[in-house]
């Protein structure tokens, strides 16, 4: 079942898939578990939480002896210092995001990093290409968190930037199994990420009410805030964003009670970001389960596509 593609090789996994780097939930007990599945893990900076992060990437090496990363999420990072400590601790492979790509890639790349950009536009994954990134994380409207106010979805997007460059892609945004995987492999990419799937997993540590909330909810049944301003993002609909919806200006400030949602369970306390893929998630499973799951499926789709057609 293992893939032999310029992703894995790049990345040194056996299967080319990725673990959303999600502020607070994306730490080590969520992303050695993908590392230890064969897929790339990754650490998340974008909760600001620093000191935090740096114990986590050393707790990493304690719990995988399998590759992982580190996301820099650019306008959630005041401390530059994290950029020297993720190459002092040996991590091989960093993702950059939600800022400008020539910021970090130069010194990630001159330590010997290997290092992807998240994209939302072609424009902007072009922009990356120049700055000199080895890869793109090419991530769809649908998807959830932050997002660019003129969200473009994964069907269109992907095989886009596809046409237009020559770096490995990743698709990211509406992908949860092994029919999507293939399904963006059709349209070009060599691996895929996934977030919401992975939110609801038995290792996620967010509270059981916004596991179960993923598993009952309809495709219908996420929201698209700050339209007109920034950051936008893609949330679950509740009383709290139904309200938000309708605002110009969604402030920063909504976030302020997070952990009472992420891992007091409050739903209301504040905003839990979803993609619309929670439409398509019916278990709570474990990572291991997910990724093998996805993998047998991957396979049996494409065997069954060149059989049928």
């Amino acid at each position: 079942m293992k893939i032999n593609n310029r992703v894995t090789e790049l990345l040194g996994v056996d299967y080319p898939i990725l673990q959303a780097p999600m502020g607070w939930i994306s730490r080590s007990p969520l992303a050695s578990a993908v590392s230890n599945a064969g897929a790339m893990g990754i650490i998340e900076t974008s909760s600001g939480e620093l000191d935090a992060i740096k114990v986590e990437i050393q707790k990493m090496k304690e719990l995988t002896k399998n590759p992982f990363a580190v996301n820099i999420a650019q306008a959630f990072v005041r401390d530059p210092d994290i950029v020297q400590f993720v190459i002092d601790q040996g991590v091989q492979f960093v993702t950059t995001s939600a800022g400008d790509p020539t910021k970090h890639t130069k010194t990630f790349k001159e330590a010997g990093l290997t290092v992807f950009h998240v994209v939302p536009t072609l424009a902007a994954a072009l922009k990356a290409v120049d700055a000199g990134v080895d890869g793109l994380i090419v991530e769809g409207g649908e998807g959830g968190g932050f997002k660019n106010p003129r969200d473009v979805s994964t069907m269109v997007l992907l095989p886009l930037v596809c046409s237009k460059v020559s770096v490995p892609v990743i698709a990211a945004g509406g992908i949860t199994d092994g029919a999507s995987m293939a399904a963006a492999f059709a349209l070009g990419a060599e691996g895929v990420l996934m977030g919401t799937r992975m939110v609801s997993s038995l290792e996620s540590p967010v509270h059981d009410n916004w596991k179960n909330t993923i598993v009952n909810g309809a495709e219908t049944d996420t929201v698209f805030l700050n339209r007109f301003s920034r950051p936008a993002l893609r949330a679950i609909r509740t009383e709290r964003t139904t309200r938000l919806e309708h605002e110009d200006n969604v402030s920063m400030a909504e976030f302020a009670t997070m952990k009472d949602l992420y891992f007091g369970g409050d739903m209301e306390a504040s905003v839990a970001l979803s993609g619309q893929v929670m439409g398509r998630i019916e278990s709570i499973l474990p990572v291991a389960e997910i990724i093998e799951g996805t993998m047998r499926e991957f396979h049996a789709v494409i065997k069954n596509l060149s059989t049928k057609y």
